[in-house]
């Protein structure tokens, strides 16, 4: 009887209820009494939170602490958008520097992320959306006369312009070749996708 006692005492310190509630063992049953006085001057700070800073007054109002912790659930929400939308995956560092640098691709990513939001806001289309639809923008190798060989980029449908333009992107109608093949999942040759 005493082990189930103690572990209810134990539970009780867990939920921090110490003050209102404990435990009693009558006949081997076990039950819990709550101090009505003490339960209502708890319950008064139902819904509240405290925010506990190495700060003093003259360094930070109870304001501006409030603010700053606030702040962080648009940071979390800034990772979360920047990870999903351009789809920068989990990345697993150990070194300081690599964690910098990670963290500096992902805000730069937040940065594009919400530049689009605000130029495609018009449009009602999301930013995941938006790169989404940009996918269809392709290129094309246009070699003439067996001599010259250029990248063309074909005119955008409708909806790849509407975003370009929102965005105040202008596209040029041809682009110098250089040789290089950009392989993407879908074209990965076959002796690539072995290795």
């Amino acid at each position: 009887m005493a082990a189930a006692i103690g572990r209810v005492k134990k539970k009780i310190e867990q939920l921090r209820l110490s003050s209102c509630i404990c435990v009693s063992n009558v006949e081997r049953k076990l039950t819990l009494v709550r101090d009505e006085a003490a339960w209502q001057e708890l319950s008064k700070l139902d819904g509240c939170y405290c925010l506990k800073t190495d700060l003093n007054g003259e360094e930070a109002t109870k304001e501006l602490v409030h603010e700053r912790y606030k702040s962080l659930a648009e940071v979390e929400w800034a990772f979360r958008t920047s990870k999903s939308t351009l789809e920068v995956r989990p990345i697993y560092v150990r070194k300081e520097s690599r964690t910098r640098g990670h963290v500096f691709v992902v805000m730069l990513a937040y940065h594009i992320v919400k530049e689009l939001a605000q130029c495609w806001c018009e449009l009602d289309m999301t930013p995941s959306e938006g790169v989404n639809e940009l996918t269809s923008l392709c290129m094309t190798e246009v070699t003439i006369e067996n001599q010259t060989t250029i990248n063309q980029v074909p005119a955008p449908r409708e909806s790849v312009q509407q975003l370009l333009a929102a965005a105040r992107v202008e596209i040029p109608l041809a682009l110098p070749y250089r040789g290089t093949k950009v392989y993407t999942k879908k074209n990965l040759p076959e002796e690539r996708q072995r290795h």
